[in-house]
């Protein structure tokens, strides 16, 4: 029997929403650094002469962000592309069945990613990027992000399914 959701617990939909924004919000920051520091490159080459070197690794750097916090921005606006016409003309009951199943897996994938961003970050954190003289564990930092992000977006998913009967 789907009951209506407390404050607190639309509050920590209100937090979830306001993290996915500013993932958001950092992802396209970073895509205008990217462009920045791309145009940078091209006019360095071509005009200066003068290749800046650092461009390369900073951009895999930015690059790294921007996909692992996009991703982890549509789950929780479900904006990622899904092949779902198989499940959609199956019977309710299974439909549903594999609806949950599909989140539960979305949330098992989200802890395993951040579990596994830390053994990264732990493994690389002594090593430098090439040409930049930062960590190389700063590549592992979005996947840590972006899982915590998956599996806390997903888990609201689910609670919200099973206690105020939201759709999946």
């Amino acid at each position: 029997m789907p009951t209506e959701e407390s404050g607190a617990a639309r509050a920590f939909g209100a937090v979830l929403d306001g993290a996915a924004t500013v993932a958001m919000a950092i992802a396209s920051t970073l895509m205008t650094v990217l462009i920045v520091i791309f145009s940078w490159l091209v006019f360095g080459r071509y005009v200066l002469n003068a290749t800046p070197t650092w461009v390369e690794q900073v951009s895999l750097l930015i690059v790294v962000w921007i996909t692992f916090l996009g991703a982890a921005v549509g789950i929780r606006r479900k904006t990622h592309l899904a092949v779902d016409f198989i499940r959609e003309g199956l019977p309710r009951p299974i439909r549903n069945t594999l609806a949950y199943f599909a989140v539960i897996a979305l949330c098992a994938f989200g802890i395993v990613m951040a579990w596994q961003g830390w053994v990264m970050l732990e493994r690389t954190m002594q090593r430098e990027i090439p040409m930049l003289g930062v960590s190389e564990g700063w590549r592992s930092v979005p996947v840590i992000v972006s899982g915590v992000m998956i599996a806390l977006f997903t888990f609201d998913d689910l609670r919200r399914a099973i206690f105020h009967g939201k759709a999946l």
